[in-house]
């Protein structure tokens, strides 16, 4: 969803946009509300609308009128944007410019903060190691290229018209609220299964990849501190610390009493159970993207020097803490 946020008087109260469906689909976020059985709204109120849709924009700001607005709206599956490449140009380009033109339509451009949330996957084919924020982008996916123009369309109103908007280029983070679709979540849930005995085995593309991984909870932290500065910056957030897809995996059996040990090269690779003989990683190349990222790690001293800022939840606790959520889940609830 993409977040607006205000303050009246001394209580918060968030506004969010949600797109409309035959179902409900705030699962991850049903704890915010009032009466969570009922989606009775408390401090929290959600619109119905969509980052393709201007006039719906415009109307939920001006009947809102933020102080904040996150605009955290994308199709964010990396993966996934080769299949739908024009939809995650639409939403998660064009849809940042409908947001910011909707700040100025409703007259907003010197009472809201904006932040953008950027992404790591704008450095792609790297260009230096680590990455901070004079590093050259080079984006290897539809994501990455939206991002990319919505980046600089922030920075453009940012200086056409002294809108206060921020970039956050977040790298990786994580946690249990994570979409099941995205390879740590995909990981966790696995591995609780099959400590549970619901799953035999499951299926990765690019156990090689490497990313720097962070904890969602630490990051959102360091979005809300971006808007609290006096003049608007961009800032890369992330841990520093680089791990594979592969130990991810290793971390998460470890987690559950199990050793995975590995067998075979490249698309025959399989991840067995040293303990009891069985066959639980296996590798699908329907999982690879047809251009790779393969290594991500940042440098955030800009947001340690001028933000104060710095990660709490380590790479070893991230992985603990997710599959620890989703045998609790996968306990109550198999089929989820």
């Amino acid at each position: 969803s993409t977040f607006l946020l205000y303050f009246v008087l001394f209580d918060l109260q968030v506004h969010g946009i949600v797109r409309r469906s035959s179902s409900f689909n705030t699962g991850r976020i049903e704890h915010l509300y009032k009466n969570p059985q009922a989606h009775i709204e408390g401090n929290m109120k959600l619109h119905y609308g969509d980052l393709t849709d201007s006039t719906c924009l415009v109307k939920i700001i001006n009947e809102v009128k933020p102080t904040e607005i996150y605009n955290l709206g994308a199709q964010s599956h990396v993966k996934i944007s080769f299949d739908l490449a024009e939809y995650t140009a639409d939403v998660d380009g064009v849809g940042t410019l409908r947001l910011l033109d909707a700040i100025k339509t409703c007259g907003l451009i010197n009472s809201v903060k904006f932040y953008q949330a950027s992404t790591s996957e704008l450095f792609g084919k790297v260009q230096e190691i680590p990455q901070k924020e004079t590093t050259p982008f080079y984006p290897r996916s539809p994501y990455g290229a939206a991002k990319l123009y919505a980046y600089w369309i922030v920075v453009n109103f940012r200086e056409a018209y002294n809108l206060f908007a921020v970039n956050g280029i977040l790298f990786n983070h994580e946690s249990p609220r994570r979409g099941a679709n995205f390879v740590t979540r995909k990981i966790s849930r696995s591995v609780a299964k099959i400590h549970l005995g619901q799953l035999d085995c499951f299926s990765l593309g690019n156990l090689d990849a490497k990313r720097d991984w962070g904890h969602a909870r630490d990051y959102v932290e360091a979005m809300w501190l971006m808007l609290q500065t006096d003049e608007p910056e961009d800032f890369v957030i992330a841990t520093g610390e680089v791990h594979s897809v592969r130990e991810f995996v290793e971390k998460s059996f470890k987690h559950i009493g199990k050793t995975i040990v590995w067998e075979g090269k490249n698309e025959n690779e399989v991840g067995r159970c040293k303990e009891t003989g069985k066959i639980h990683v296996t590798v699908n190349h329907k999982y690879y993207r047809p251009t790779e990222v393969d290594f991500l790690q940042g440098d955030c001293t800009k947001a340690r020097q001028k933000l104060n800022w710095k990660p709490r939840v380590t790479f070893d606790e991230l992985v603990r803490e997710m599959v620890d959520a989703d045998v609790e889940l996968m306990k109550n609830n198999p089929n989820a």
